[in-house]
C-alpha cells in the first residue's frame, strides 16, 4: 500500500467541482429522497447504487446512501466495473485517499490489504490518472452521508463467475465481524428505447429481489441484463447473503429519459438495499457474526439434505433422478460451507468440502456429494453396487474467522483451516474428537494436511481461521 491520494479527475465534468454547489445538490436530493423510517431496525449489508453523472443519477444514489446514513460502519468497500482499462480479476487501490471537491475521503489500507492478502486472486492496483467514474461518483455522497467512515475502492477488470466468487470470497474471509457496507457501483440497461429498459431493468431487478444468484449470472451471460456493474452485483448479492440477507428492497428506479425527456435510448439507474432482519422470528442464521452459532437446521432439513445428496449420487450411477424433490427452506437457500462425508461399514469412504458460502446450501450439499463419490483422489470412484452401503455425513459450516491466539481455539467446537502461502489445510471439528487430539495436536495434523512442517502454524506467516459446524448424518 502507498501513501498517494487519487485526484478528483472527474470534478467539473461529471459532477460540480464547486464544494459548495456540490454539498448543496447532495443536500437536497438526499432531502427529497423518502425517510426509510421502517428500515432503521434492520442491518443494512449491501447496495446497489448508480455511478453516471449527477445531474442523471444523483437524485437514486442520494436513496442509497440515505438508508445507509442511519447506520454505523468501519467501513464501505465501493466495487464497480472498470470502463477505462481492461485487466483480468479484481483490484484493489493501493494509495491511501480518493480526493474530492469536499475533501480526501481515506482508503482503509489494513482491510485494503486483507483483500489482496487474501488468497482469492484479488491484487493491487493503481487509480492514479484513470477517471472511472464507477468509483469516483461515490466518494462526495460517501463523504456527505457517511462523515469519517473510510472506503476501500475495487474496480472489476472482467466480470466473469471466477472473478466474482473470487472478490466474494476475499471480501468474507477479510471483514470478519467488521461493520462493512458493501456497495455495488452500476448502472443498469444502456441505451434501450425506454419502454425495453424498463422492462430489462424490472427482470434484472427481480433477481435481485430474489436474491437469486445463479438466475442472474445465467441473465448476463445470455445477455438478458445488461448492467455494467453486473459483476459487482453479484459479489454484493453473495456477500450478503453469506451475512444472513433475508429481505431485499428496490428503494428508487428512474432512467435518464426520466430526466431528460429523451426516451430513445436511456440508461437505467436503480437503488437496491439488501438487509437482515435481526429480530425476526427466524434467528437461526448469524453470518458474519463471532458468535459461530451453528444454523440449527430442524430435524426434516437434516433428513431432506441427506435425501439430496443421494439423490444426486443415484443421478450419476443411474442417469435418472429417483424420489420427489425436497421443499427447501429459507435456510437451505442460503449460501453456507458443506462438506460430504461417505462412509462405507463405518469407515471413511470419501470425502469433499466447499469451505466458502459462495453456493445455496442444497446445492453446495449436492455438488459435494457427487464430489465425494466420485472425485475423492484417495479412493476409486464409487460404483453402483457399494450405494447401497453407503451412509452420509454432512457438516454445515459457521463462516470462517481468523484468529490472533491459538488460545481460542477448542477443540470439539472449532474446524481448523491453515494457510501459508499457496498450501492451506482444513479439518473439521468433529476429527480432532474422533481422533481424541488436543489443541497442540490439532493443530500440527492441520499442518500435515495442508502439507506444511507440523510446527509451521507458529510461523507469523501462517494464517489460522477458525469455523464451527453442524454435523448430522447416517450412522453405521
Amino acid at each position: 500500500m502507498k501513501h498517494t491520494i487519487r485526484k478528483a479527475l472527474l470534478a467539473g465534468t461529471w459532477y460540480h467541482a464547486s464544494p459548495g454547489e456540490l454539498k448543496r445538490q447532495i443536500e437536497t436530493f438526499a432531502a427529497e429522497a423518502p425517510s426509510f423510517e421502517e428500515e432503521r431496525e434492520k442491518t443494512l449489508l449491501a447496495v446497489v447504487t448508480p455511478h453516471a453523472g449527477i445531474d442523471y443519477s444523483g437524485r437514486v444514489a442520494a436513496c442509497t446512501w440515505k438508508v445507509a446514513a442511519e447506520r454505523s460502519y468501519d467501513a464501505v468497500i465501493v466495487i464497480g466495473p472498470s470502463h477505462r482499462v481492461r485487466f483480468k480479476g479484481a483490484a484493489v487501490y493501493g494509495g491511501s485517499g480518493y480526493e474530492s471537491p469536499l475533501g480526501v475521503l481515506p482508503v482503509d489500507q489494513e482491510l485494503a490489504g486483507r483483500l489482496v492478502g487474501s488468497g482469492h486472486g484479488v491484487i493491487e492496483g493503481d487509480d492514479e490518472g484513470i477517471p472511472e467514474n464507477a468509483i469516483e461518483l461515490q466518494v462526495p455522497f460517501i463523504q456527505m452521508m457517511l462523515p469519517g467512515v473510510p472506503f476501500v475502492p475495487v474496480t472489476m477488470g472482467t466480470q466473469d463467475r471466477k472473478t466474482c466468487d473470487g472478490l466474494a470470497a476475499a471480501i468474507i474471509d477479510s471483514i470478519g465481524d467488521r461493520r462493512v457496507l458493501i456497495a455495488a457501483s452500476s448502472d443498469l440497461s444502456h441505451y434501450l428505447g425506454y419502454e425495453e429498459a424498463v422492462k430489462t431493468d424490472s427482470d434484472t431487478l427481480a433477481y435481485l429481489k430474489r436474491r437469486d444468484i445463479e438466475g442472474f449470472h445465467l441473465s448476463v451471460e445470455r445477455g438478458l441484463s445488461h448492467a455494467c456493474g453486473s459483476g459487482a452485483m453479484a459479489v454484493a448479492m453473495t456477500v450478503a447473503q453469506a451475512r444472513g440477507c433475508d429481505e431485499t428492497r428496490v428503494l428508487s428506479y428512474a432512467n435518464s429519459g426520466d430526466i431528460t425527456g429523451d426516451k430513445s435510448g436511456v440508461v437505467g439507474y436503480a437503488a437496491v438495499a439488501f438487509f437482515r432482519n435481526d429480530e425476526s422470528g427466524d434467528e437461526r442464521y448469524h453470518g458474519g457474526s463471532t458468535k459461530e452459532d451453528k444454523p440449527e437446521l430442524t430435524d426434516q432439513e437434516k433428513s431432506d439434505l441427506i435425501a439430496i445428496a443421494r439423490a444426486r449420487i443415484e443421478e450419476s450411477l443411474k442417469g435418472k433422478r429417483t424420489g420427489d424433490n425436497p421443499v427447501l427452506t429459507s435456510l437451505m437457500k442460503q449460501p453456507r460451507g458443506a462438506f460430504v462425508t461417505l462412509k462405507k461399514h463405518g469407515m471413511l469412504r470419501g470425502c469433499i468440502g466447499m469451505i466458502e458460502p459462495r453456493k445455496p446450501l442444497h446445492k453446495a450439499v449436492e455438488d459435494m456429494a457427487r464430489a465425494a463419490a466420485f472425485d475423492d483422489p484417495r479412493f476409486p470412484p464409487l460404483s453402483p453396487s457399494e450405494l447401497g452401503e453407503i451412509t452420509f455425513e454432512i457438516s454445515v459450516l459457521t463462516p470462517l474467522r481468523e484468529i490472533r491466539d491459538v488460545e481460542e481455539i477448542e477443540v470439539g467446537r472449532h474446524g481448523l483451516y491453515i494457510v501459508k502461502g499457496s498450501r492451506a489445510g482444513l479439518l473439521l471439528p468433529q476429527v480432532a474428537l474422533e481422533q481424541r487430539w488436543d489443541r497442540t495436536t490439532f493443530l500440527e495434523e492441520t499442518c500435515r494436511k495442508a502439507g506444511l512442517s507440523e510446527e509451521a502454524w507458529k510461523d507469523h506467516n501462517t494464517v489460522i481461521y477458525v469455523f464451527s459446524a453442524e454435523v448430522f448424518g447416517e450412522y453405521y
